[in-house]
């Protein structure tokens, strides 16, 4: 059976269709994990059991993602040894009260923090991070990162064949 290394939290199952994104970039690149919804208000001490156990499980990264007041990010951080990676959630004003909830923590509590409903990026990132001391990862990191180089490129041969009267090139 598969041990997760990286856990994905979510405040609130409605944070699932932005969280989805996370998951599908771990599995793309192999990376056993784990979801589950804690909420740092709601379920408060489940939310510090959870981060106390979670490196002892074999957790080596932490995803939480959080909208509005978007202090589950922080909470898990302030219990843990291990990195964690917040995304917050555009619930209410586009989502910046979740980016300065997760963004501005106080010296020695560090979150990594990503773009507002960017879970993409949360996962890769946490591929970075294990890829430091996986080179299996480390190379599903470094072919990944050739396919968005190689996009580019396709992108702008088909950008050579938009024809405008003024266009140079």
């Amino acid at each position: 059976m598969m041990k997760p290394l990286v856990s994905i939290i979510m405040g609130s199952t409605s944070d699932l269709p932005v969280m989805e994104k996370t998951a599908k970039v771990l599995d793309n690149f192999g990376i056993p994990f784990e979801m589950n919804a804690l909420s740092a208000h709601r379920t408060p001490e489940e939310v510090e059991k959870f981060a106390r156990e979670a490196a002892g499980r074999g957790i080596k990264v932490i995803i939480a993602a959080a909208g509005m007041a978007a202090h589950l990010p922080g909470v898990i951080a302030a219990y843990t040894p291990l990195p964690v990676i917040g995304v917050p959630i555009k619930a209410s004003f586009e989502g910046l009260d979740s980016v300065f909830s997760i963004l501005q923590m106080p010296p020695g509590i560090p979150v990594a923090t990503v773009g507002v409903n960017s879970a993409e990026n949360a996962g890769i990132l946490a591929a970075q991070i294990i890829g430091t001391g996986d080179e299996k990862i480390r190379g599903e990191v470094v072919r990944h990162k050739e396919a968005l180089k190689k996009k580019i490129v396709e992108a702008n041969k088909e950008l050579k064949e938009v024809k405008f009267k003024h266009k140079t090139n």
